[in-house]
């Protein structure tokens, strides 16, 4: 959802308070796409404090599935999402470059909603998610879920700095 700042920005201490929709139905992170399958409603509050300088106020919960890091099922995983950022529109493109500001939400006096959403879910996004702590993942040999059912695939994981070891043996083994 876009949101135009010039009226806001026209008026030094003027707030402005929205409940919207996030209009987007899943997030792209990595190179992958994750579905979003709850949101609740966005409590937008947008705040010129003066000196063509805004606070951004947002507060909102999302569940969205992540697949398991060992078995790759889904597990609904909720992000609360309460914080605050301070924007300063005098800046120009190339002084936020100079300055590694990378608010890719405004773009002249729009305000995308959905990016800035987007950049706080980034910040934070779990390094690992398991669908229980004790996941046995999947088979590297048949791709069986190994929670469900036991496979009889030899799963053994050799040292590869032992490889020459392995070599020389099986050159016996032929003798």
């Amino acid at each position: 959802m876009q949101i135009h700042l010039s009226e806001i920005l026209s008026k030094e201490g003027k707030t402005v308070t929205k409940q919207i929709e996030l209009e987007k139905e899943s997030f792209e992170f990595s190179g992958e796409t994750y579905k979003i399958t709850k949101c609740e409603p966005i409590e937008l509050t947008i705040s010129n404090t003066g000196n063509q300088e805004l606070l951004i106020s947002v507060k909102t919960g999302l569940t969205v599935a992540i697949p398991c890091g060992r078995c790759l099922k889904d597990v609904m995983t909720e992000f609360c999402l309460d914080f605050s950022r301070e924007v300063d529109m005098k800046t120009s493109s190339e002084e936020k470059l100079e300055q590694l500001d990378e608010n890719n939400y405004i773009a002249g006096y729009q305000l995308d909603v959905d990016a800035l959403i987007a950049d706080e879910m980034v910040l934070q996004w779990p390094l690992k998610i398991l669908c229980k702590e004790d996941c046995k993942g999947i088979c590297t040999v048949c791709g069986k879920n190994l929670n469900k059912q036991e496979c009889e695939c030899d799963r053994t994981v050799l040292d590869p700095r032992m490889a020459a070891f392995l070599d020389i043996f099986e050159q016996f083994k032929e003798v």
